[in-house]
């Protein structure tokens, strides 16, 4: 049995990134964090460090840094089912609770750029504008007015209808 692996082959290995390019990658942007024997200060990971058991690594995936502790090593990609033999998530609560956060914003903090709402964004959205905006009855005038006339509601247009003709 091996007693270290490099850090990219075992972080695709027990499936936290897609692909071993990706885990690359993340290790050269600096989002691949080590602490030797799970104690001490954090070390940034290259992606040919090297890890051992018992290693705790770190790995920032905004909003959250996960965190996992090794239990044994393997440089091959391994079924979900056998990942917790492997190694064991330790990220504390708070960072879990972050990803609740995000959850429960949903549409409302969408950026610019981000596409399409979905379907059900767009009834969220459609069932909050309905409440917000409603249309305005025109029987809520009195009876010897008409809309647009009285104090505060001239509503009267500066054009005539050789305007609209070609």
């Amino acid at each position: 049995m091996k007693t270290e692996v490099r850090i990219d082959k075992w972080i695709w290995a027990m499936r936290i990134f897609k692909t071993r390019t990706v885990a690359s990658d993340s290790c050269k942007k600096g989002r691949v964090m080590v602490r030797p024997g799970g104690k001490g200060p954090e070390i940034p990971a290259k992606p040919s460090r090297m890890i051992h058991v018992d290693d705790v690594v770190l790995v920032r995936k905004p909003p959250v840094t996960y965190s996992f502790k090794v239990k044994a090593l393997t440089e091959n990609r391994l079924g979900a089912k056998l990942v917790p033999e492997y190694m064991e998530n330790v990220t504390t609560r708070d960072q879990l609770d972050l990803l609740d956060v995000v959850k429960i914003s949903g549409f409302i903090d969408r950026r610019k750029g981000l596409g399409r709402p979905t379907k059900r964004e767009a009834r969220e959205l459609n069932r909050f504008t309905s409440e917000v905006f409603t249309d305005t009855d025109f029987e809520d005038f009195p009876d010897d007015e008409e809309p647009g006339s009285g104090p505060g509601r001239d509503w009267t247009f500066d054009f005539d209808e050789s305007d609209f003709e070609s």
